[in-house]
């Protein structure tokens, strides 16, 4: 099993920036794909960005030149560092981790973008 704690998120001026971090309850090294979702209200669940237990990072179209996903592996964290935030990135900001076939999530942090 994974257990995933999300920190991080809040209430931010458009432009600004913001970062999250999810701490995983083992070696990250040992999860295949860790990653950030986001929800926001009356949408889909969508992938934001992810990174692979061999440092491989994918993104969504719409932040790939304003997030970073990045990780320190000596404590088990996966952060994302959110550059120039729109209105639109507002949503409920999801930690996930891909681990022996099966998905963990955390418990959710909201971001919230004002114009």
């Amino acid at each position: 099993q994974v257990q995933l704690v999300e920190s991080g998120g809040g209430l931010v001026q458009a432009g600004r920036s913001l970062s999250l971090s999810c701490a995983a309850s083992r070696s990250i090294l040992g999860i295949s794909t860790m990653g950030w979702y986001r929800q926001a209200p009356g949408a889909q669940r969508e992938l934001v960005a992810s990174i692979t237990n061999g440092g491989d990072t994918n993104y969504a179209d719409s932040v790939k030149t304003r997030f970073t996903i990045s990780r320190v592996l000596a404590k088990d964290t996966v952060y994302l560092w959110m550059n120039n935030l729109k209105p639109e990135d507002t949503a409920v900001y999801y930690c996930n981790a891909r681990f022996r076939s099966v998905t963990y999530w955390g418990q959710g942090t909201q971001v919230t973008v004002s114009s």
